[in-house]
C-alpha cells in the first residue's frame, strides 16, 4: 500500500499502528461463520465497485485504515480522491474501490467506522485550533482521555486536525497530578523527587489547581505547569507569573465557545480531552455503483 503524508509536517501514520486493530475489528464483526447475509445473497464469484463518500463537511483522517479493511478480505483495487487532511465538501467522494463484492460488503462496517471516528476528531480539532488561533498563539492538545485500543489514532487525528499531543503514555513525560502532590507532600517535594529521578533530560510539568499552587511550582522550578479548571481572570494573573519561567496549559471544560477566552488570556498550550473520547463522528458512507 503506498503511503502520502496526510499534511505537511504529519507523518502517515505507519501500517504497524493499525494492521492488527483492524484485523482484530474484523473478527470480532465475522466471528465464527463469517458474513452470513452476504455469503447466502451474493455469489462468489460477483465483483463491485463503490465509492466512500461523506455527507457533511469536515477533514479526512483515517482514510488507509479504511481502505486497508477492505485489502485484508479480498483483492482490491482503490483510488484516493483525497486523503487524510483534506477539508472536503459535503457529498465529496474520498476514494473508489473495486473487487469481489463480498469482501467489501463485510469491510464495510470496520472501515467506515474506523474512517467517521477518526475524520470526526480531526475536523473536531481543526475547528478548535481555527477558533483558539483568532485570540492568541495557544496550540491546541489532546490527552490521555483515548479510547481503549484507539490511542495511537486517535493521536494520529488530533495532528491531521492540526492540534498536537501532550504525552502519549505514562511512560514518556512527568506530570505531576493533585494525587501525586498529595502523597508526596505537597508541590515542593513532589517536584523536587521528579527531577531526581527523572533526569536533566526530561521536563517536568505540575498540575496546580490555584494560584498559590502555581507560585509554589515555580519556585520548585517546574518546567510546564496545567492550570487546572482556572477562571478567565485566573488564567490571566497565572500566565503573567508564569511567564520566562515555565509553559503554562490550561485545562478543564474547554468547549468551541470558551477557547477563544482561554486562548486571550495568554497560556502556552490549551488541553483538550473530548476531542479524542468524545468528538462527533463524521458521516459517511459506502454507495455501490449499479
Amino acid at each position: 500500500m503506498s503511503e502520502a503524508p496526510p499534511r505537511p509536517g504529519v507523518s502517515p501514520l505507519p501500517l504497524l499502528q493499525y494492521e492488527a486493530l483492524v484485523r482484530r475489528e474484523l473478527a470480532a464483526d465475522l466471528g465464527a461463520a463469517g458474513d452470513i447475509t452476504t455469503e447466502a445473497v451474493v455469489p462468489a464469484c460477483r465483483r463491485a465497485a463503490a465509492r466512500i463518500a461523506v455527507r457533511r463537511a469536515g477533514r479526512v483522517c483515517g482514510l488507509r485504515c479504511a481502505l486497508f479493511a477492505f485489502e485484508v478480505l479480498g483483492p482490491v483495487r482503490y483510488a484516493v480522491e483525497h486523503d487524510d487532511g483534506a477539508d472536503v465538501p459535503a457529498d465529496a467522494v474520498l476514494a473508489t474501490v473495486e473487487g469481489p463484492a463480498r469482501a467489501l460488503l463485510s469491510a464495510e462496517r470496520t472501515a467506515l467506522n474506523l474512517l467517521a471516528h477518526l475524520s470526526g476528531i480531526a475536523t473536531a480539532a481543526r475547528d478548535l485550533v481555527a477558533l483558539a488561533a483568532r485570540s492568541g498563539p495557544a496550540g491546541v492538545v489532546c490527552t490521555r482521555k483515548t479510547t481503549p485500543g484507539l490511542r495511537a489514532l486517535e493521536k494520529y487525528a488530533v495532528r491531521v486536525g492540526g492540534g498536537a499531543n501532550h504525552r502519549f503514555g505514562l511512560h514518556d513525560a512527568v506530570l505531576v497530578k493533585d494525587n501525586h502532590r498529595l502523597i508526596a507532600g505537597g508541590v515542593a517535594p513532589a517536584v523536587a523527587r521528579a527531577r531526581a529521578a527523572a533526569g536533566h533530560l526530561v521536563r517536568v510539568e505540575v498540575e496546580v489547581d490555584t494560584l498559590e499552587q502555581l507560585e509554589e511550582a515555580l519556585d520548585a522550578g517546574a518546567d510546564a505547569v496545567l492550570l487546572d479548571n482556572f477562571s478567565i481572570a485566573e488564567l490571566r494573573k497565572a500566565a503573567a507569573l508564569a511567564r520566562g519561567r515555565a509553559m503554562t496549559e490550561a485545562s478543564g471544560s474547554i468547549t468551541a465557545e470558551t477557547i477563544g477566552a482561554v486562548a486571550a488570556a495568554g497560556v502556552d498550550l490549551i488541553s483538550v480531552g473530548w476531542i479524542t473520547h468524545s468528538a462527533p463522528a463524521l458521516d459517511v458512507g459506502l454507495d455501490f455503483a449499479p
